[in-house]
C-alpha cells in the first residue's frame, strides 16, 4: 500500500484547508504507531466527550496535561526510583510516554480525574455565539419616494 501521498496539489487549488491536509499528512506517517498507553474515547452528550487513559503504574504527580489550541497533549514521567528492585517479571510499562489527541474547532479541555489506574478528562464542544447560526428578519420592500438633492442656498438667493 503506498503511504505517500502528495497534497501539493490539492493546496495550491483550495483556500483555507491547511489544517486539514496536516491533518491527513500526519494520519499517513503514523506518528502514533505505537499505541501505548492505550485509551478510549466516548461520547456522553450531543456536545461533550471523555478520553480515558489507561495509565497503570504512574501517580497522578507523573502525569502532566497540556491543552493547546485544537489539541491535547498527555505526557507521562515515572519519577526516579530510590530503591534498587530486583523484578522478577515486569509486566506493568514503566515507560514515559506522550500522547496527542487532535481535537476539532471549538473543543474545550474541561477537568481531569485520576482513579484506579485511569487518567479521565472531559471534553465539550463550546461554539461562540459569532459563529452559530442566526436567523435573520426581512424586512419590507424598500421605500419608493422620490429623494430630492439638498437644495443650493446660492440658487434660491437669487
Amino acid at each position: 500500500m503506498r503511504t505517500n501521498f502528495d497534497f501539493a496539489p490539492y493546496r495550491r487549488a483550495t483556500v483555507g484547508f491547511d489544517r486539514l491536509f496536516d491533518l491527513l499528512e500526519t494520519g499517513l506517517r503514523g506518528d502514533v504507531a505505537d499505541g501505548y498507553p492505550p485509551f478510549d474515547i466516548v461520547r456522553e452528550g450531543e456536545d461533550s466527550y471523555r478520553i480515558t487513559l489507561a495509565v497503570a503504574g504512574f501517580r497522578p504527580d507523573e502525569i502532566e496535561l497540556v491543552a493547546q489550541p485544537n489539541q491535547l497533549i498527555v505526557i507521562g514521567k515515572h519519577a526516579p526510583e530510590d530503591d534498587k528492585r530486583e523484578y522478577l517479571h515486569r509486566g506493568i510499562a514503566a515507560r514515559s510516554f506522550e500522547r496527542r489527541f487532535q481535537l476539532a474547532d471549538f473543543i474545550e479541555v474541561g477537568e481531569a480525574s485520576f482513579e484506579n489506574g485511569l487518567l479521565s478528562v472531559a471534553l465539550k464542544r463550546v461554539v461562540p455565539e459569532a459563529m452559530k447560526p442566526r436567523r435573520i428578519e426581512i424586512g419590507g420592500s424598500p421605500s419608493r419616494e422620490k429623494i430630492e438633492p439638498p437644495k443650493d442656498k446660492a440658487l434660491e438667493a437669487a
